[in-house]
């Protein structure tokens, strides 16, 4: 049985596990309210800049101090050169949101001519893992295309899909790619679920940060790359953005700005909440990744005060940061 993208997607509408969609995975260090101090950077004019970065982290250490939890953050907006940051060089847990890099090496493997976006993956019982996405919901011995299984990994956040991209990648190849990016700080530890362990997945002080480590830093520096087209070509740059733009279960930062076009990708586990994105607004080009941890309560809701947080901050770092 072969399925393309698009009867996938429709056959997602018709599954009530789609719900799932909205787990997500995140992560950061415990730290008191005191240490959240942040930093903001001018761009163009420091000198009419100062009052609004002083306004600005005033109120994101405000919103920070009431969260019960640790948040990480950076923040640029790419058409004024303005940065904040809180945290910005925290190395933190990725959940899902280390599956931008998967997408980059799988765009670098078919520009380099290593494999095909026809190329053919077959779903197995054993392939199958929990967590988000559809694939668990269909028969064993389904045919899907390289490509069908990066944009549900990436639309979805499918880690049957991940797993399957992986199974054609790997996890050091994945890390190799974002090391000749110039990012150290964003690597892939293994396959979800286990197994497909990288090399840097085998060193023990690795293995707090589960399936990923990243920086909100580097998470901002890799979309601001894919914007100016710099990654693997401008093509291939904007495609991958393109891809972005249509991820589903929408959470977190900017919620509530459904006109506004925005390229993301969110991760969660139970005791964290993350996001990378990048909104495409009149106020400037944002680029935004904030991780929220140590939540002392699990809540698999919309609602989830990381969520709700994150929301919250995305809208003041836009305005704060904006022209």
């Amino acid at each position: 049985m072969r399925l393309s993208i698009l009867q996938l997607i429709s056959a997602c509408r018709l599954i009530a596990a789609c719900t799932l969609l909205s787990v997500f995975s995140f992560g950061v260090e415990a730290q008191t309210p005191k240490a959240a101090a942040g930093t903001l950077r001018a761009g163009r004019d420091a000198s009419k800049a100062a009052p609004t970065r002083a306004a600005l982290d005033a109120r994101v250490r405000a919103e920070v101090a009431a969260f019960r939890g640790k948040v990480s953050l950076y923040a640029k907006n790419l058409d004024t050169g303005e940065v904040y940051e809180l945290g910005g060089d925290d190395r933190v847990r990725t959940a899902s949101t280390i599956k931008i890099a998967v997408m980059v090496e799988a765009f670098a493997r078919v520009a380099e001519g290593k494999a095909k976006w026809d190329d053919e993956l077959q779903l197995t019982k054993e392939k199958k893992v929990s967590g988000s996405g559809i694939l668990t919901e269909f028969g064993d011995g389904l045919k899907l295309t390289f490509r069908d299984a990066v944009t549900l990994m990436m639309i979805l956040s499918d880690n049957t899909a991940t797993n399957l991209v992986l199974d054609v990648l790997s996890a050091d190849a994945v890390n190799a790619r974002m090391a000749a990016l110039g990012l150290k700080d964003i690597r892939l530890m293994r396959k979800i679920g286990g197994g497909g362990e990288s090399a840097e997945g085998k060193i023990e002080a690795n293995k707090r940060f589960g399936l990923g480590r990243s920086s909100p830093r580097e998470m901002v520096a890799l979309l601001e790359m894919l914007e100016r087209g710099e990654v693997l070509s401008p093509a291939a740059s904007k495609e991958m953005l393109d891809l972005m733009k249509r991820e589903q279960g929408r959470n977190g930062i900017w919620r509530t700005l459904s006109q506004s076009t925005k390229a993301t990708k969110s991760g969660a586990l139970d005791a964290l909440r993350a996001d990378v994105g990048l909104i495409y607004h009149p106020r400037g080009r944002i680029a935004l990744a904030i991780t929220c941890d140590d939540m002392p309560a699990v809540e698999w809701t919309p609602d989830n005060p990381a969520y709700l947080l994150m929301s919250r901050l995305s809208e003041i770092i836009l305005y704060g940061l904006g022209k």
